[in-house]
């Protein structure tokens, strides 16, 4: 993509009309109708120079409204779909947001008192000309916990397609898909990536995987991304049969050697990928090899991005990161440029391997258990479709560990299932081979499903 660019608009048109498409729910519009044509009724005029609120549910009318309101207005502050009610407020006030943009599902679902109110809809209305860019409009996303008020954090197009720079154009044009909301990070870096190279077929908030998956047959996806959490529901569905991507990739969490397995085994032709990113850090790596874990010769090595572990946890410096917190006195990196991600990583033989969130650790008698770590064993299980791994309080210890475990699916190559009893029996004693006692669930509980945040990941208790 072209670095100058002052809009994405002009970064996608660089080098001509782009042919590229995007499909949603509802409908199917093609990117070189924008060159003459709003998605915001003819009222774009009103939101000039302005701090714009995009609270949209439909993921199609918010792509056509990115792509046209950036380098026309001052800030575009992206509120995914599930921003609770009582956050609106605090965003507004730390965004200085002036005016928003909604739909009409969005308008009836949360009131929102700004001086200026703009309908969008996926329904494009003729106009003579584009108008050039006037700015280059920050970008302002949300984190993604699953408690408390969400803190916003502030980009640039330059540094949310950083990790683009330079790359040339694919020899064809390229069908991306995505799990991922396009307001989350993860989402929002899949679509400037298809925008750039081709189209994108956009999932809906509660649309079946298996009708998502159809779309994205239809359109003759190529390219396709989501968390492992996503990945490993869409196993369980078989919906993956529908689709045959040349490159899969996986972010968001922990991809452990299971879910890679499960997904060369499903897509034997495609790259599988496995990313990690976060809001605030940018993107960091790739990894294709089809191991767990990233090559420890990533750390401490040249290059734009910088990797290197400090109290055992990852920090990431990149042209990628943040500019910093909005409103907030918390300073989003540290005096030497690097982000503390969080992340707990252990190097062992020349790799290494995620662990957990710092803030996800159980303590079992002083002792340390990693949920992730364990959920890994548990997960290699050729019966185990996904597990979570939590604390459970207890009088001598403090805390036990605890497991829950969604079951394969039966039939195919597997045949008939073992019973319960069987199963759990098989995966105490294999976590008994492969941890320390201490992290050995004391309780291992076969459940139905377990509860997905809207951003792809694992619901867990202490997130």
């Amino acid at each position: 993509m072209r670095s100058d660019a002052r809009s994405l608009w002009e970064s996608i048109t660089a080098r001509g009309v782009p042919a590229g498409r995007l499909h949603g729910t509802s409908g199917c519009v093609a990117l070189a109708e924008l060159a003459h044509a709003s998605a915001l009724g003819g009222r774009l005029a009103e939101l000039r120079d302005a701090t714009v609120l995009i609270a949209i549910k439909d993921q199609l009318t918010a792509a056509l409204v990115l792509l046209e309101l950036d380098g026309f207005v001052r800030r575009l502050v992206l509120c995914a779909p599930d921003l609770a009610a009582e956050h609106y407020a605090g965003v507004i006030e730390r965004s200085q947001a002036e005016a928003c943009v909604r739909d009409a599902a969005s308008a009836a679902a949360v009131p929102l008192s700004l001086r200026t109110s703009v309908l969008a809809e996926p329904r494009l209305t003729p106009l003579p000309a584009r108008p050039a860019a006037r700015h280059a409009s920050e970008w302002i996303l949300l984190t993604s916990g699953t408690t408390g008020a969400p803190k916003l954090v502030l980009h640039t197009l330059a540094s949310l397609t950083s990790a683009l720079a330079g790359q040339p154009p694919p020899p064809q044009p390229l069908v991306w898909s995505t799990f991922y909301d396009i307001r989350r990070y993860g989402g929002l870096q899949i679509f400037l990536r298809a925008v750039h190279a081709g189209s994108l077929v956009l999932s809906q908030a509660e649309e079946p995987v298996l009708g998502f998956l159809e779309r994205a047959a239809a359109a003759g996806v190529t390219h396709i991304s989501g968390t492992p959490s996503h990945w490993r529901k869409a196993l369980m569905s078989g919906a993956v049969t529908r689709i045959a991507p040349r490159y899969v990739r996986l972010s968001g969490e922990i991809a452990d050697q299971a879910v890679l397995d499960s997904l060369r085994g499903a897509f034997p032709q495609a790259t599988v990928a496995h990313a990690f990113a976060s809001t605030e850090a940018g993107v960091a790596f790739e990894v294709r090899d089809g191991h767990a874990g990233f090559p420890a010769t990533l750390l401490g090595g040249g290059g734009p991005v910088e990797l290197r572990v400090s109290d055992e946890t990852l920090r990431v410096r990149s042209p990628g990161t943040a500019t910093c917190y909005l409103g907030e006195a918390e300073s989003l990196r540290a005096a030497d440029g690097f982000v503390d991600t969080g992340d707990r990583v252990e190097e062992r033989d020349g790799r290494c391997h995620f662990m957990g969130r710092r803030g996800g650790v159980i303590n079992v008698g002083g002792q340390k258990v990693h949920p992730e770590e364990v959920e890994a064993v548990i997960n290699a299980h050729p019966w185990v479709r996904m597990s979570l791994v939590r604390a459970r309080r207890n009088a001598i210890t403090g805390a036990i560990v605890t497991a829950d475990v969604v079951l394969a699916e039966e039939g195919g190559a597997r045949g008939a299932r073992p019973a319960g009893d069987v199963l759990t029996r098989e995966l105490a004693e294999h976590c008994r081979q492969a941890l320390a006692a201490h992290k050995v669930p004391a309780m291992i509980r076969i459940v139905p499903a377990l509860e997905v945040s809207p951003s792809g990941k694992l619901v867990r208790p202490n997130a």
